[in-house]
């Protein structure tokens, strides 16, 4: 955290101390970038050996042949067409089965091309011609991203009478001296941590583009802009834990260590009340933490007081402590992770996949799929009134779903007295039974969700992401990442639209 102005001593000798000591941690900084720098060299050049190459030449080889089949059946199809054209004979040309084509997005900016039309008839030759209608080919294409310097020209002034020169003030830069403008810098941190796109492939499409920036200078860019974007990290993180209601979740972060890599969390927190009719805007929240500690979201939720919902993870269990201060934080749980254990005892679909394969195949529980069928029935109740007001939801949930839960409870229980204690759908069942206040809060609150989902969507674009960056390169890169994954949420992360 940096100082304040007020966290300064006023001594001259202790300022010039803490000056010293910030070059010495700069002048450290320095070295670690040198001997990263030479150690990426040194593994490039060992990268590419004789396997890696061999192998790149492979998938290319696969890549030249899938174009080449893709081409070839175009190509031959247009010259099918053009002989039944041509052919005196009526013979039905071969047509290969496309994809039905979707209109162009309506958003989009029309440039009308009108090509002139007749100015006598094909027939008879006769001018008096009146126009009937048209018709209208809509062909989607793209300016290609163009680059520009913009020069900001302050011109000055000189006084004739006291000589003093006189001139505009310097334009603002989001970044101090920096000649990134404010669109570039954007483009860079969605591409980063929008899009998963790591900097050295950015570098390497500039470049292709004509424009070369070193990636340290990227590099440098994007903790210079995380610097800037840290006040609204808080303002983000104080309108989140305003919420009446949040969903809470975390992912795994492999982080570089030295001889490998140690998995790290992301947690999230996602603020979105219109299931429940609210109209504050949706947000998430990331922090980022070093393992799984129950402290960590003791520390994230110090200061909020509401429902959450989450998992049944133990590290939640301080805030739910009915003495807690502030205030208690209400525990609501979900029900798609208790269906998810019982739907992967009676997926008959991928029972399928697997007969199909020649692979073993999972029997199907019997009671597995009555309890998923039951589950179902109280999901179906929810979808009709999402986005309703949280009064007109409670009100629906104690005529239809509170009968359904009661009726499945009972049967769980009937059901569970006959299975031993390590039958999986034991397990499954003991899962809710065992949390049953948790499950059926939602009967009381209408504010409630039935399900976690908001948050595991938050999260997906971390999932997908690590295919790209494949790691973290440290505890501050990690942190630095939830910071801007609570400004520019990954891809894939959509939150819940009532429409």
């Amino acid at each position: 955290m940096e100082p304040t102005p007020a966290d300064l001593p006023d001594d001259i000798d202790a300022l010039k101390a803490m000056v010293l000591a910030e070059r010495a941690r700069n002048a450290e900084d320095a070295a670690l970038i040198a001997h990263l720098q030479l150690q990426i060299e040194k593994m490039r050049r060992e990268m590419f050996g004789h396997r890696a190459e061999r192998t790149s030449r492979l998938l290319d080889q696969l890549e030249l042949q899938l174009e080449e089949a893709c081409a070839a059946a175009s190509e031959d199809d247009l010259a099918a067409e053009q002989a039944a054209a041509q052919s005196t004979t009526a013979i039905a040309a071969h047509q290969r089965k496309h994809p039905v084509k979707k209109p162009l997005p309506a958003h989009l900016p029309r440039e009308r091309v009108v090509v002139p039309g007749p100015t006598s008839c094909s027939c008879c030759g006769s001018t008096h011609l009146a126009k009937l209608g048209e018709d209208i080919t809509e062909t989607l294409d793209v300016i290609p991203r163009q680059w520009k310097v913009i020069q900001t020209v302050r011109e000055k002034f000189t006084c004739r009478d006291c000589e003093t020169i006189s001139q505009a003030p310097a334009p603002f830069h989001a970044i101090p001296r920096g000649l990134a403008g404010p669109s570039l810098l954007a483009m860079v941190l969605f591409e980063k941590f929008g899009q998963h796109q790591p900097l050295n492939r950015q570098a390497e499409r500039y470049a292709r583009e004509g424009v070369e920036i070193p990636l340290s200078t990227l590099a440098d860019h994007v903790g210079a802009a995380s610097f800037a974007l840290a006040p609204l990290f808080k303002r983000i993180e104080a309108h989140v834990l305003a919420a009446e209601r949040l969903h809470g979740d975390d992912t795994t972060v492999p982080v570089l260590a030295k001889g490998g890599c140690v998995t790290s969390r992301c947690w999230v927190y996602v603020r979105d009340d219109r299931t429940f009719g609210g109209t504050a805007p949706p947000a998430s929240l990331f922090y980022y933490s070093r393992d799984r500690a129950g402290e960590h979201p003791r520390t994230h939720l110090a200061v909020y007081a509401g429902i959450l919902q989450a998992d049944a993870y133990s590290g939640y269990g301080k805030p739910y402590d009915p003495a807690r201060q502030p205030g208690v934080v209400t525990e609501a749980l979900c029900w798609a992770h208790s269906r998810r254990k019982l739907f992967e005892l009676a997926d008959i679909a991928a029972t399928a996949r697997r007969r199909s394969h020649g692979k073993s195949e999972h029997v199907i529980s019997p009671l597995a799929l009555e309890g998923v069928r039951r589950i179902d029935a109280i999901f179906a109740i929810e979808r009709d009134i999402n986005a309703k007001s949280a009064q007109d939801r409670l009100a629906v949930r104690r005529e239809l779903s509170r009968p359904l839960v009661d009726d499945l409870h009972v049967w769980m229980m009937e059901n569970r007295a006959k299975l031993a204690n390590k039958n999986p759908v034991a397990k499954a069942m003991d899962y809710m039974l065992k949390r049953w206040t948790g499950f059926t809060r939602f009967l009381e609150d209408g504010r409630i969700d039935l399900s976690n989902n908001a948050a595991e969507r938050a999260l997906r674009g971390i999932a997908l992401g690590r295919k790209s960056w494949l790691f973290a390169g440290s505890d501050r890169g990690g942190q630095r990442a939830a910071l801007m994954y609570s400004r520019i949420p990954p891809a894939a992360a959509a939150y819940w639209s009532p429409t």
